[in-house]
């Protein structure tokens, strides 16, 4: 079924330097080779010991890629935040959440990718520190994201966008779904970037990319952590796909990997939103697997002037 067929506006980015009409599901050579020179990335983290997670929750990343007008630490709605600003006139907010399988990742270690969201999108980026499982399981990583969220939605001098990638991506569309019911502002537009959006449905996407970054096993691991022990398969809140309507939501770009794990069930929010009436454009890098756009890999640099430019264009038609 196509893009077309399914109501989304949806394409497939070859791999840089490969070729237009190779399968979006045949690994990028390139992103091979930049898998075996970085094994720490390739290699999925299965283990939810203390020491294992303290430096997966790291506050330093790789150094900044972007220089920023300003960057400082806050807090809002008494979460801690960064915040990103690439000049004096922002062309809207974004309200950021990075991924790790509500587990592991930290502000600092996603520092880049705020950055490059701010740089390409112009506009202040807001990237929030939320508690993790499994001191903290669902839902008081969303509890987090949805008051800060709403504390910028009451606050923001223009548009706002929220985004995120993996769990991340997840948690905005989960989000979206609290401000809708909630009834006040909603945010204008979501990026969710290979969101989890199906809980633990199994895709086939889940079989044939299982331990390319991300594991099976891994999934399980952060998904047992998240619901503390709970069965959470049928909470919209915590799997969007499961939700009874996603009619009435923001407008969405779903960013997906070719090879990524989540591939299928990405896709399939984004058909579901579609078929609510919300205008969807979905993009798939052919050959990428999860956690691109926090390599720096070609296709990394693609998605993130693609995803800049379709938030420009959605904040410029806010204002």
């Amino acid at each position: 079924m196509t893009g077309r067929d399914r109501g989304v506006r949806a394409e497939v980015v070859a791999a840089p330097g490969g070729d237009p009409g190779d399968p979006e599901g045949r690994l990028d050579p390139e992103v091979r080779e930049w898998l075996d020179a970085n094994p720490v990335f390739a290699t999925p983290l299965e283990s939810l010991d203390p020491e294992v997670l303290a430096l997966a929750r790291g506050p330093v990343g790789a150094p900044p890629t972007r220089e920023l007008a300003e960057v400082h630490d806050t807090e809002v709605a008494g979460v801690p935040v960064r915040v990103y600003r690439p000049g004096d006139r922002p062309t809207g907010t974004v309200a950021y959440f990075h991924g790790g399988g509500y587990c592991i990742g930290s502000v600092g270690l996603m520092d880049h990718v705020a950055r490059e969201l701010a740089h390409h999108s112009g506009a202040t980026v807001v990237s929030v520190g939320y508690r993790l499982a499994p001191e903290h399981p669902f839902p008081a990583g969303l509890d987090d994201c949805d008051a800060v969220t709403t504390a910028l939605l009451a606050q923001a001098d223009g548009p706002l966008a929220v985004a995120g990638e993996s769990a991340g991506g997840t948690l905005a569309a989960a989000v979206t779904l609290r401000r809708r019911a909630a009834g006040g502002p909603t945010p204008g537009a979501q990026v969710l970037i290979y969101p989890g959006a199906g809980g633990n449905t199994p895709f086939p996407s889940r079989t044939e990319f299982d331990g390319l970054v991300i594991s099976a096993a891994a999934g399980d691991a952060y998904w047992q952590a998240y619901s503390g022990g709970r069965d959470l398969s049928a909470e919209p809140l915590a799997a969007p796909l499961r939700a009874d309507s996603l009619e009435r939501l923001p407008a969405a770009l779903v960013v997906l990997g070719g090879c990524d794990m989540l591939r299928d069930e990405g896709r399939a929010y984004a058909a579901r939103l579609a078929a609510a009436g919300v205008e969807v454009d979905e993009v798939t890098y052919a050959g990428q697997p999860h956690g691109f756009v926090n390599f720096r890999l070609p296709a990394a640099a693609l998605a993130h002037a693609r995803i800049g430019a379709w938030l420009r264009a959605r904040f410029a038609a806010a204002t």
